[in-house]
């Protein structure tokens, strides 16, 4: 019996991302290839241009439907990526033991390093606790937020110099004297996701020892419900910095899982 035929289509750009999708010959989508824009972690989203030394890999993720899978449809969607991309290099952040490790091994991609993953659930979440932490005086500083796409500048500084637009991105930053000292980011990658990523937060070093990225983190929690109210978790990552854990601990995350991610030079 022949095998059937599964055309990929590119499905217009949404929210910074890119999308492929294999349709079956019926018509249904029995799997998706995303690329979005990697957004830079820690002091790196600080950096104008001129400083970076490599520019950002797109991050990759790929969905076959369950009964679909062993059929090549994960090549056929990494193929049509692979022909239509631009960028160097591609990046995949797939959770630990599972299929999509043996896929990239087996598609000539590299480990690099791990992540540990901890989920905020709001339905946990104190609201007058977290109002108290984002009330809290921190003499000397102030919170700021900004809400569009995160395209629209190279760093935290112009973006918060930008006006607010539609976007899936919220900023929340904490500043003295108009000098940027903390901020915490959140993505949504869709419409109506109930899902959020967050990114951070970042303290510059000299004003650490204040808790200021509890408060942007706290502030950037209320905030991200207020503007979208249909998320109800949010997802972060952390690269095992004991301190950064500590702190999403103590504003209600747990663990979730641990990701390896992994990378693909193209030619």
């Amino acid at each position: 019996m022949s095998k059937p035929v599964i055309d990929t289509v590119t499905v217009s750009h949404h929210l910074g991302s890119s999308q492929w999708q294999a349709v079956s010959p019926g018509g249904s989508v029995v799997g998706v290839a995303t690329l979005r824009t990697t957004i830079p972690l820690g002091h790196a989203l600080l950096l104008p241009p001129v400083r970076a030394t490599k520019p950002a890999a797109p991050e990759l993720s790929l969905y076959v439907e369950p009964r679909w899978r062993r059929r090549g449809i994960g090549s056929l969607l990494l193929a049509a990526v692979r022909q239509q991309v631009s960028e160097p290099r591609l990046v995949a952040d797939v959770p630990e033991g599972s299929p999509g490790e043996a896929f990239c091994r087996r598609h000539g991609f590299r480990q690099t390093r791990s992540r540990r993953h901890d989920l905020l659930t709001y339905g946990d979440v104190h609201r007058a606790w977290l109002g108290e932490l984002v009330d809290a005086e921190h003499p000397g500083y102030r919170l700021t937020h900004w809400t569009g796409d995160l395209s629209d500048a190279p760093n935290v500084e112009e973006l918060l110099r930008s006006p607010d637009r539609p976007g899936n991105a919220l900023l929340t930053a904490a500043d003295t004297n108009g000098d940027l000292a903390a901020y915490a980011v959140a993505v949504v990658d869709a419409l109506f996701q109930p899902r959020a990523r967050q990114y951070g937060p970042t303290v510059l070093p000299e004003h650490r020892g204040r808790r200021l990225g509890r408060w942007v983190n706290a502030a950037l929690i209320q905030r991200l419900r207020e503007v979208h109210p249909y998320v109800d978790e949010i997802e972060t990552a952390a690269e095992d910095d004991p301190h950064l854990v500590a702190l999403h601990e103590h504003l209600g995350f747990r663990f979730f899982r641990r990701t390896h991610l992994y990378e693909l030079a193209l030619p």
